[in-house]
């Protein structure tokens, strides 16, 4: 580690313990490591990589000021090869390109596979990207070069769970996910992968029941804890608790007390979406939301996050705001320079599907399912997991029972239902649509599946381990990850 010396040495060590479990202190140990060797190649990469991992904008823009401070001070003569390709990477993606970044950092972890920050920010990159194949692989190539002894083998155990799921392999994504939280019981992302293999497969009692059991392990003190939250109010919509989803979206998704991060308010959108969709009365809290997403004057960066934020205008019926965000991002394209990622990313999916969220809110259902339909296998063009995404599959549904577009939403359903046969909404869906076809049985058929479903769901939280809401934790208020450095 050039310019590195032992205190830094420690600090650094300790801020990749923090990262691999998602701890606030990270940027305090990041900060601290810069600050004993200001010219350490390694402290000053790990500073940068923290300043593009809240996909913040402004935060992204102040990483890359100091980068271009900490560069110009350097001669690549005088580094590591490893070092010039971690300043190669975060480069990249400071320069907007974070799909160089992502193979930049593949190529580290096939010469160095324990190099622990390379994977960590790579699996990162594969989630931002959309890229399930890379979450699992990534780290399933480096998995057989580390000891199992190892205080890091439980966590890449956690990313190695959630690339599985995200590729489709559940069984397998549980079975590792779990063994990854019996190592380290605060392994948030270990229990995160974890989470998401029982959504996928239809075990919302069992996911409720686990997250209960283990409350005081994810829910406070880290970065992860309003998404497994939001993870938690999921079960609790296939339940059909609505009730149960509202508070746990007041208790810990958006309140006044809330960051205001783009990570936390895309998943107060996404759930109050889901609300929308099923015609649900969420009060005021539509307009707090779009207040808190306009008060953050986005400019073009990451467009997972912009798509979200068009959910919260629409659903604040605050159109205006929406449609200016797609001109905005529209000029943005045409005048953006060459390598920049978001820009097919944001012209290939994102603005199609913010489009079709305007229509959709404008009742041009026609509009909104001719938009989506040529886009539904290429959805993770703009980022996230198949759960987040799902929000936008569902708009599809939805757009095309209200259109009569009865054959493709059959066609949907029946991807749905074959996919994920415990989903009490794809029941009440295929129920919806045996209406609209006169099928009077198969309605039946659907409704009866649809219920006793949301019953087994809700006996999760019904049961012994259900937790009362003054029984969350108050939120916390913190800065982004980049704060202080």
């Amino acid at each position: 580690m050039t310019w590195t010396g032992a205190d830094s040495v420690r600090h650094y060590e300790n801020a990749l313990d923090c990262l691999l479990f998602f701890r606030e202190e990270v940027t305090v140990e990041v900060g601290a490591a810069v600050s004993a060797a200001p010219r350490s190649v390694m402290g000053n990469v790990f500073m940068a990589y923290l300043g593009l991992l809240g996909t913040e904008e402004k935060e992204a823009a102040g990483a890359r000021k100091l980068f271009e401070e900490f560069r110009r001070g350097v001669h690549l003569s005088d580094v590591t090869p490893r070092e010039r390709m971690h300043i190669d990477a975060a480069s990249s993606w400071l320069d907007g390109d974070i799909h160089r970044a992502g193979r930049v950092l593949g190529e580290i972890s096939v010469a160095c596979p324990r190099d622990a920050l390379a994977l960590a920010v790579g699996h990162q990159v594969d989630f931002f990207t959309g890229n399930a194949v890379l979450l699992r692989d990534r780290i399933g190539g480096a998995l057989s070069a580390w000891d199992e002894d190892d205080p890091h083998y439980g966590p890449l155990l956690g990313m190695y769970a959630f690339g599985l799921e995200e590729a489709g392999d559940y069984r397998r994504s549980e079975e590792v996910g779990l063994a990854a939280v019996q190592r380290n019981a605060r392994d948030v992302w270990g229990i995160h992968a974890v989470v998401h293999a029982f959504e996928m497969q239809g075990r919302f009692a069992e996911g409720i029941r686990y997250l209960d059991e283990r409350t005081g392990d994810w829910a406070d003190g880290n970065y992860l804890n309003v998404h497994n939250w939001w993870h938690y109010a999921l079960y609790a919509l296939e339940a059909g608790r609505t009730d149960r989803v509202l508070e746990v979206y007041d208790a810990a998704l958006h309140n006044e007390g809330s960051a205001g991060v783009a990570m936390e308010l895309l998943d107060a959108a996404s759930l109050l979406w889901r609300l929308h969709l099923g015609g649900v009365d969420t009060g005021n809290r539509w307009a707090a939301l779009a207040d808190a997403w306009a008060g953050r004057r986005d400019g073009a960066y990451y467009v997972f996050n912009d798509v979200h934020a068009v959910m919260a205008y629409v659903g604040g019926d605050r159109i205006a705001d929406a449609e200016r965000l797609i001109r905005d991002r529209e000029a943005w394209i045409r005048r953006a320079g060459p390598g920049v990622s978001n820009v097919p990313m944001t012209a290939e999916a994102g603005l199609p599907v913010c489009r079709a969220l305007v229509a959709y809110a404008r009742r041009r259902y026609d509009e909104a399912v001719a938009l989506l339909l040529p886009l539904r296998h290429r959805f993770h063009a703009f980022g996230g997991s198949h759960a987040q995404r799902d929000a936008v599959q569902r708009t599809l549904v939805e757009a095309a029972l209200h259109a009569g577009h009865h054959e493709v939403a059959r066609t949907l359903l029946s991807e749905r239902i074959n996919l994920r046969p415990v989903c009490p909404y794809n029941w009440g869906a295929h129920a919806r649509l045996a209406d609209r076809l006169g099928d009077a049985a198969g309605a039946a058929a659907g409704r009866r599946r649809a219920a006793e479903q949301q019953a087994a769901a809700a006996h999760g939280i019904t049961g012994r381990s259900a937790r009362r809401v003054d029984g969350f934790p108050a939120p916390t208020v913190r800065d982004p990850p980049t704060a202080g450095l």
